[in-house]
């Protein structure tokens, strides 16, 4: 069986209120979920209908909230709108997603150049300068033929030549330039 009553006190910010029976009474108790969910809160002084059930406590509330005057005041925030009042939390919303995607934009550009850099980069042929042996004639007895090792040097003064002369020897672990220290250019 449905009741009527007014909403006497309504506290939105927790969710809760008190309802005035018309027919008398003591002041029921009423939680937001009894209200229907159609977007408009509750108002202090509305007339509503209700049922009384038993709530989590086992004391009697109001439940199955229906008002009786919908829309003899329209909701503020509701109001605002309609009249061109400025929404600042959606007008900042829709401003940070504006931002949002251009930078967005931007990393895909900057990604986008930089793959068709690559792209034209693996066209071109390889930039290779062969080593070209030392063909000056009559400036010396070697020539760049390879060998990177001692064993395969047959004086101090070949191994000093190739270290100086041709990329990628083996024959100086120290660093220090003399090469072959232990077989050709030891120490006298």
């Amino acid at each position: 069986m449905r009741a009527q009553g007014i909403l006497r006190t309504w506290h939105d910010d927790r969710g809760f209120g008190f309802i005035a029976p018309t027919q008398g009474g003591a002041e029921l108790f009423v939680h937001i979920s009894a209200f229907p969910r159609d977007g408009s809160r509750p108002l202090q002084g509305e007339t509503v209908s209700y049922e009384l059930a038993r709530g989590a406590d086992g004391r009697v509330q109001a439940a199955k909230v229906m008002r009786l005057a919908v829309g003899t005041q329209p909701p503020q925030h509701r109001h605002a709108a309609r009249t061109g009042g400025v929404d600042v939390p959606k007008l900042l919303g829709g401003l940070l997603v504006l931002v949002l995607l251009l930078v967005l934009g931007q990393w895909a550009w900057q990604r986008y150049r930089l793959a068709s850099q690559r792209t034209d980069l693996e066209r071109l042929p390889p930039a290779v300068s062969p080593v070209l042996p030392d063909t000056t004639p009559g400036a010396s007895p070697y020539r760049c033929d390879g060998r990177t090792h001692c064993s395969q040097m047959t004086s101090c003064a070949e191994a000093t030549w190739f270290i100086n002369h041709c990329p990628g020897t083996q024959m100086d672990g120290n660093h220090d330039g003399v090469p072959c220290e232990q077989q050709w250019c030891t120490s006298r």
